[in-house]
């Protein structure tokens, strides 16, 4: 691997960290969010929801807007971006006027996660795409580690409007890396209207892409509401908030470790149905954790295979047609956005009508249907290639 290619992946991982610390933000910190602004969890909740409809509409419109500039010019400018919004949104003064700026601070989200994705794909060589796509996610699984619960600490101890400030200081520091690591002159093929025609026609591909926004949707219906599960249920202190929340990212970045290292030999679609088997586990004995240590133990399964999961797709999505790449990685990012939006309503609904027992069933039932359809879009892959 050359020096070059070396430094851009470790930049766009960093660049991806600081983004899914600010995706992540509002569920580290949605206890004093709701408690600061007077509202209630499932009215916080769907902070997540307004930031993944938003996420998800645009980021086809941005991938296709975007198609020509320069990624080191592109990647910064998206950082910069989602580093001021973020810093404005520490100051906000009510719910309605947060979940606006919230709004626009993700579309720096919207253009850097797809397009580090299609910048690094054209960067490696053929037999490394794969795992250098893999590679720059570990970005959100770190993000999980120390970005979550640092900002469910920030929240509780400062508040959080500091874990929001952090939040942009973080980003800002990712776009000068951005900068420093990356070549002028990378330019991944513009998307003609012949490309998304191509994309939105073809079953198989499409079908790959709503595995993401039901696994998503499965997974955001109760990450979504951690802090205030673990704080009103189990009776967790902040301080063991904080560590369930470690716990969950480091398994995380585990998981995907083992996917940047393994899926280019294991085949990215047998990874997913492994990853998603093992998120449906954990959601199934969830009704069995009765404590901090029973959660612990029952959320590993779906620590190792929450962010994996996400990984196994793109470089799914990256391998089965490498020329559209662009759009798929950029569809995938709004089925994922899409995914949380439902996850995260869905959620909200259930503790509305019934409160918090059902979420983990509701979460399982997402996850069946994206495991059934991820094996279908398997065997009509086989039998009728992307590229075909």
């Amino acid at each position: 691997m050359s020096p070059g290619l070396a430094a851009a992946r470790r930049a766009l991982l960093f660049g991806n960290f600081a983004i899914g610390c600010g995706v992540m933000v509002t569920a580290g910190t949605l206890n004093d969010l709701v408690h600061s602004l007077q509202v209630s969890v499932a009215v916080g909740g769907q902070l997540i929801a307004i930031a993944g409809v938003v996420m998800a509409v645009a980021a086809p419109l941005l991938a296709a807007l975007v198609g020509g500039v320069d990624r080191r010019r592109l990647l910064t400018l998206a950082l910069l971006w989602f580093s001021a919004w973020h810093a404005l949104a520490a100051m906000m003064p009510g719910f309605s006027s947060l979940a606006v700026v919230r709004a626009l601070a993700v579309l720096g989200a919207v253009v850097f996660t797809p397009q580090a994705a299609a910048t690094i794909g054209v960067m490696a060589p053929a037999d490394q795409r794969g795992r250098a796509i893999a590679f720059i996610f570990l970005g959100w699984s770190l993000s999980s580690v120390v970005g979550m619960p640092l900002s469910a600490w920030l929240g509780e101890v400062f508040g959080w409007r500091w874990a929001f400030a952090w939040v942009a200081v973080l980003a800002a520091g990712a776009a000068g890396w951005v900068w420093r690591a990356l070549p002028d002159g990378v330019r991944p093929t513009a998307l003609s209207r012949a490309h998304w025609v191509q994309v939105f026609t073809h079953p198989a591909l499409m079908a790959v892409v709503a595995v993401t926004a039901l696994s998503a949707a499965g997974q955001f219906t109760l990450f979504t509401y951690f802090t205030p599960y673990y704080h009103r249920v189990l009776g967790a202190s902040p301080e063991q908030i904080g560590l369930l929340l470690m716990w969950f990212g480091a398994l995380g970045v585990v998981g995907s470790v083992l996917v940047a290292r393994h899926v280019d030999r294991i085949g990215a679609a047998r990874t997913v149905a492994l990853t998603l088997s093992c998120i449906a586990v954990s959601m199934a004995l969830w009704p069995l954790a009765g404590g901090v240590g029973a959660m612990a133990a029952v959320l590993m399964p779906w620590a190792l295979g929450c962010f994996a999961t996400n990984s196994a797709q793109q470089a799914r999505l990256g391998l089965a047609a490498p020329e559209l790449t662009p759009a798929l990685i950029a569809l995938n990012s709004s089925a994922m956005y899409v995914g949380q939006a439902l996850g995260a309503s869905t959620g909200g609904a259930l503790l509305t009508g019934s409160g918090f027992a059902a979420l983990s069933w509701a979460a399982l039932a997402w996850i069946g249907c994206a495991l059934a359809l991820s094996q279908w879009a398997q065997r009509r892959m086989a039998w009728a290639p992307a590229h075909a």
